[in-house]
């Protein structure tokens, strides 16, 4: 008889709580979820029972369940994968096997289901917004040449891609998600307001963040920008928002791209942006040689 899909989450934390003390914590009732379909169920919670998601977890603001494919797997040696139809190198999760799992993980909640795949659309910050928003979701976790096509279809499986890139298998991803995704949920963050401004975010533009400063104030000869000493909000804000551009136009010209070709309200893209005519040319002042 296998062993039940392990959860995570309770409702306080203490000081000896290690992140792996986590897998053998209740589920919070109501909670937002993270149901994982894993060959590997030990790689959880991983970096996801640190900091402040880790926190949250044992504060109950989320859940994290593992459901170990390999409990579905067939015969004497629990076998969860085939060769290619078609031949081809490597093997393939089997559809049976992975739709046993895929009805353990969705037990008692319609939760959307989510392969993370190379070949997926790519994770953003506004999807990640998305499922914040819901009650949780499905991973499935692939490894081999990847899972059978007709159980993906069957689920109705979205897949979605971290980057054009190919991992051994799609834990590193689901955490990727996750963390993306749970750092949204309301209270997982101690200051949520530094949500707003920050890369690809609504109160930035969708565009990249500024750059950020510390004390000192000057460091191997190098200083902080004037500017953000001033004391002067409204300057600050400007140069936060010509940053954001600079940045964007040169390092994600897609990004800038579709922030431009948008249908402008100037009136609120201006009082949303601070970035104004005032905001350029404080840009050409500040490109002036210092004297």
């Amino acid at each position: 008889m296998s062993e039940p899909p392990k959860s995570h989450g309770r409702l306080s934390i203490t000081a000896s709580l290690r992140p792996r003390q986590l897998m053998a914590e209740p589920q919070v009732a109501g909670a937002w979820t993270a149901s994982i379909v894993t060959l590997f169920p030990e790689a959880f919670p991983g970096i996801l029972g640190l900091s402040l998601t880790g926190k949250a977890l044992a504060q109950g603001l989320w859940n994290l369940r593992t459901v170990p494919l390999r409990d579905f797997g067939i015969g004497r040696h629990r076998n969860v994968d085939d060769t290619p139809a078609g031949g081809g190198a490597g093997m393939v999760i089997r559809a049976d096997v992975m739709d046993a799992a895929l009805h353990e993980a969705r037990r008692g909640s319609p939760r959307p289901v989510i392969y993370m795949s190379p070949r997926g659309a790519p994770l953003t910050q506004a999807r990640a917004r998305e499922l914040a928003g819901g009650n949780g979701v499905t991973l499935i976790c692939g490894r081999f040449e990847g899972v059978d096509q007709r159980v993906l279809d069957a689920h109705d499986v979205e897949e979605i891609s971290i980057g054009d890139y190919v991992l051994t298998g799609g834990e590193i991803a689901a955490q990727v998600l996750i963390d993306a995704t749970v750092r949204l949920i309301p209270r997982v963050l101690g200051n949520h307001d530094s949500l707003a401004e920050e890369s690809f975010s609504i109160g930035n533009r969708g565009l990249l963040e500024a750059p950020q400063f510390t004390k000192p104030a000057q460091w191997e000869g190098r200083e902080i920008p004037e500017v953000l000493l001033s004391g002067n909000h409204a300057a600050i804000q400007r140069w936060r928002a010509s940053e954001a551009e600079r940045l964007t136009k040169q390092r994600r010209p897609d990004l800038w791209r579709a922030w431009a070709d948008r249908p402008v309200d100037p009136a609120k893209d201006r009082q949303l942006s601070g970035a104004s005519d005032q905001s350029r040319g404080y840009r050409e002042h500040d490109k002036e040689p210092r004297r």
